[in-house]
């Protein structure tokens, strides 16, 4: 590693923005989980559906019946602990561990930040936001630092850096820009909100949202680096995901944005913060400001975390680029979508009908999903290939299991994508029980016949 490498991981700076991080990412992701159990979802989406959509490599995580609370408890819990800063490193991990495999228990409740919130919470393993404002600084005067490396701080306004800038590329395409697609599917949906609803209707408005969304995604990130520009941009960050909030029911991500574009703000400001905070729960602020610089000699195990940092927004950087090694219209194969940051950028729907036919007798039935499938879950299934080649896989299963010697499983599927006409999805000659799972391209996704420039 070059010496000019070696002096800034050297460089330290106030740690009251990372423990303000901590404490309102914890409070966050606290009161998520109980807001996800007080409104049924746990039920409704882990225990009462009968089949779950694994992700590839992750078959083996599954919801584990009424048990399934636990996980969310113990998720919850962890959540807590990290807000305090009560053994946090034991918290952050039970936290990671329980989240992600929350996440990873059906792949139909995916989101963008689920994923987030997942990478965020492995990334902050290895920070010190427990040295300031934190029971264990509390308790071990020791372990009480005011100042931190400075990278802890930058390693975490770059990762919010990657996912707004990330997602501002990916809206650079002719769908967004030139056909503003798919909102003007969407905002004229929204036609009783109150003073807005007429202006939705309009095509100038589903025009200029489209391009006001790439310029704040592209943007955002560098007007908050810059003093000048930070509080014009904070402003910015709250209308824009409180506006979202409004319009479409994506749960605690807005809050989750908006709090954690506080970490670009100055360590004073912090301390304001903080100092407010400490008044309010009765602290004493003054024990944390003992102007210790947590130790950054180069051991072994600090060596091995700048490597795992390193290593960790390298994936970051290149992985949403992976679509690229798939033939084929992104947004029809899907191929290289999921965990690169494009955010509501489609509007896709289809319809399948699948066939078993028995490789025998050669007589041949149709499914009817609902016997299997939630009617969200057949939504998903319904235009995503990864989701019907796991589906058939399942048909072939049950229907042997129901004496069915060799059920061949073929589907009559069609999709439409952002406003065009449906249009046949899979080749409906292919017997799908025979198709396996992996990283390869899926053959027997039918061309989409059209062009999406762009990135």
């Amino acid at each position: 590693m070059s010496s000019t490498h070696i002096k800034y991981f050297d460089k330290v700076t106030e740690a009251a923005p990372l423990a303000v991080f901590r404490v309102l990412f914890g409070v966050l992701m606290c009161v998520s989980i109980i807001r996800f159990m007080a409104l049924g979802w746990v039920d409704k989406l882990y225990i009462q559906p009968e089949f779950f959509f694994s992700y590839y490599g992750f078959e083996w995580v599954k919801p584990i019946g009424v048990y399934t609370y636990l996980v969310f408890i113990f998720c919850g819990l962890s959540a807590f602990a990290v807000a305090v800063g009560y053994k946090y490193r034991m918290a952050i991990i039970c936290f990671f561990l329980s989240f992600t495999y929350i996440e990873l228990m059906d792949k139909t409740t995916y989101l963008n930040h689920y994923y987030f919130i997942s990478i965020t919470a492995f990334l902050m393993i290895f920070l010190p936001a427990n040295v300031y404002f934190s029971v264990d600084a509390k308790r071990n005067k020791d372990k009480v630092f005011q100042k931190i490396p400075k990278w802890s701080i930058d390693a975490v306004m770059l990762l919010i850096t990657i996912v707004y800038f990330y997602a501002g590329l990916a809206k650079l395409n002719s769908d967004w820009l030139f056909n503003a697609m798919p909102l003007k599917i969407w905002l004229p949906s929204k036609y009783d909100i109150p003073l807005l609803g007429d202006l939705f209707q309009q095509e100038w408005t589903h025009y200029a949202f489209s391009w006001i969304g790439v310029a704040y995604d592209l943007s955002i990130p560098f007007l908050l680096l810059f003093r000048r520009t930070r509080m014009f941009a904070f402003i910015l960050v709250v209308v824009f995901h409180v506006f979202t909030r409004i319009m479409f029911p994506i749960g605690m991500f807005p809050y989750v944005m908006i709090f954690s574009a506080l970490i670009f703000f100055s360590a004073a400001w912090h301390h304001k913060f903080l100092g407010m905070l400490s008044a309010t729960l009765k602290i004493n602020k003054a024990y944390f400001d003992n102007g210790k610089t947590f130790p950054t000699i180069n051991t072994t195990f600090s060596g091995f975390k700048r490597i795992i940092i390193l290593l960790f927004f390298a994936v970051q950087l290149l992985f949403p680029f992976r679509y690229l090694l798939y033939p084929g219209e992104l947004f029809w194969t899907e191929e290289g979508y999921r965990f690169s940051w494009r955010v509501m950028l489609m509007e896709k729907a289809g319809h399948a009908d699948f066939k078993v036919k028995d490789a025998v007798t050669k007589q041949s039935f149709h499914v009817d999903n609902s016997e299997f499938l939630t009617p969200f879950q057949e939504k998903q299934m319904s235009f995503q290939p990864d989701f019907i080649l796991e589906y058939a896989h399942f048909l072939h299963d049950h229907y042997k299991k129901q004496g069915i010697t060799n059920p061949e499983i073929y589907v009559n599927s069609y999709v439409t994508l952002n406003g065009r006409r449906s249009r046949p999805f899979i080749d409906s000659t292919v017997n799908l029980a025979d198709e396996k799972e992996s990283f390869a391209h899926k053959t027997w996704i039918l061309p989409f016949e059209d062009e999406i420039k762009g990135l």
